[in-house]
């Protein structure tokens, strides 16, 4: 894991680019954020630690950090500034201050500086890199191979027992692939590189007894962990396995055999979960027509929400052609932005919400997302742009879903959120809270006898 702490950074104002040196300025931003994949035996396919590595690789270093949210763009992370929410957990964004000093140095060809002045580089513990510390459980699948040219398949894995022996709440999961592939070999991209399993749905429950299974997040490429609602802890029954139900597996180049890894983290014993998983389907698999050698085609789709809702991540999932995804809220006459993201297929993420920020929707909302396609030779996941696409499980073909986390409350419970919103956050009439369309509103509290009343 990192052991480096937050590192403070010279503002861009203190210096012109003239003295915007690696020693003072750049490598504290490659250390804090990106060396925890560009180093030796990492993932990505350069490693960027001392100023002889980063240094041949400067102009590709400013050119991805300046795509910001777009196809591409180092660190992988695309949330769009300036619209839509921006406080989200687990942030990988550069500041705009870290961009600009990234454009001087390289404008002024690069320069090392004082070498006594470079930071020292953070360590790593490659045998137990997870990114949110130690699990309490880790529950490893069965290996899988996958031949240097086979094609993509889908197929199931076996059951495997979580060792649980109590029922416990899980507060986030994070999955990863182990297997034995030569980083070095290949290239070290992700997509088509360094893994083989492109993404796999599973489910946990008791073996024999169908009702108590139930599904988690899927595992895609490159995903960030899951963070679930606080006070809406995923149950891992005891007693129960994991079911792989479905892997998409493709060819890296090379005979490669691995495995998925399952890290939970546990709620301590005694949590009762107060919010009950949300029912929120968006998405649509019948109406994509995805045109030859066109750039910025639109895909649309909507939901009515039938129970209030808080939206706790968002998680456009589109294929090779996806370039973009937004989510809109829509009450009464009033429009909302909630989010729009950057999409690449190499890097399938996720943007969990501050619990204080995360949308918190009336039941009537009308839920709208909008896909965004380049299906042109400039956007390099597409095989071949000429060729028309509609929807299908393969990445040549075509999807628009919707695959993040929300939780759904109950008229009392809608009414107490909104109300310790206002209080935490110091909110007052005049306020506007972003996907929050009733934060102001005057509505009291729901009682015993208020609900009472309703009842008879």
């Amino acid at each position: 894991m990192l052991s480096l702490g937050m590192i403070a950074q010279p503002a861009i104002g203190q210096s012109d680019g003239s003295e915007v040196t690696f020693a003072d300025h750049i490598a504290p931003i490659l250390y804090e954020n990106c060396v925890k994949c560009h180093r030796p035996g990492g993932v990505a396919p350069m490693a960027l630690v001392t100023y002889e590595q980063a240094r041949p690789w400067a102009p590709l270093i400013q050119y991805k950090t300046e795509l910001r949210d777009k196809m591409g763009a180092m660190p992988p992370y695309y949330l769009e500034r300036g619209i839509g929410i921006q406080h989200v957990k687990d942030d990988e964004r550069l500041s705009e201050e870290q961009i600009g000093l990234i454009g001087a140095w390289v404008a002024n060809g690069a320069p090392m500086g004082s070498e006594e002045n470079i930071p020292t580089p953070p360590t790593f513990d490659d045998s137990g890199a997870w990114r949110l510390g130690e699990p309490d459980l880790v529950v490893s699948l069965g290996d899988i191979t996958v031949g240097a040219t086979d094609s993509d398949s889908w197929v199931a894995g076996d059951l495997v027992p979580t060792g649980l022996t109590e029922d416990r709440y899980v507060s986030a999961v994070e999955m990863r692939e182990v297997n034995d592939a030569d980083s070095d070999a290949i290239g070290g991209t992700v997509v088509g590189g360094l893994y083989i399993v492109h993404h796999m749905s599973w489910r946990t429950g008791i073996p024999g007894e169908e009702e108590t299974f139930v599904g988690w997040p899927v595992h895609e490429l490159g995903r960030n962990p899951d963070l679930f609602d606080p006070k809406a802890g995923r149950l891992l029954q005891a007693g129960s396995s994991i079911n792989p139900s479905t892997y998409h597996l493709h060819s890296n180049g090379q005979v490669t055999t691995g495995h998925m890894e399952f890290g939970f983290y546990l709620h301590p014993r005694g949590y009762e979960p107060e919010h009950e998983r949300g029912r929120m389907s968006l998405g649509d698999g019948l109406n994509i027509s995805v045109q030859a050698n066109m750039k910025d085609q639109e895909l649309h789709t909507y939901t009515v929400l039938q129970e209030h809702t808080k939206i706790s991540s968002f998680e456009p999932h589109l294929h090779a052609p996806g370039a973009r995804m937004c989510l809109e809220a829509i009450w009464g006459n009033q429009i909302e932005t909630l989010a729009c993201v950057g999409y690449d297929h190499n890097w399938v993420k996720q943007y969990t919400f501050e619990d204080d920020y995360a949308p918190l929707l009336p039941k009537g909302t009308i839920v709208h997302m909008i896909g965004y396609m380049d299906n042109i030779a400039e956007n390099t996941n597409v095989v071949d742009a000429r060729n028309w696409s509609g929807s299908s499980n393969a990445s040549i073909t075509n999807m628009f879903l919707h695959l993040g986390q929300s939780v759904r409350l109950t008229d009392e419970q809608f009414v107490l959120e909104m109300a310790g919103r206002r209080e935490r956050l110091g909110l007052t009439k005049n306020d506007h809270l972003l996907g929050c369309p009733l934060c102001m509103a005057n509505i009291p509290p729901l009682g015993p006898e208020v609900e009472e009343a309703d009842d008879e």
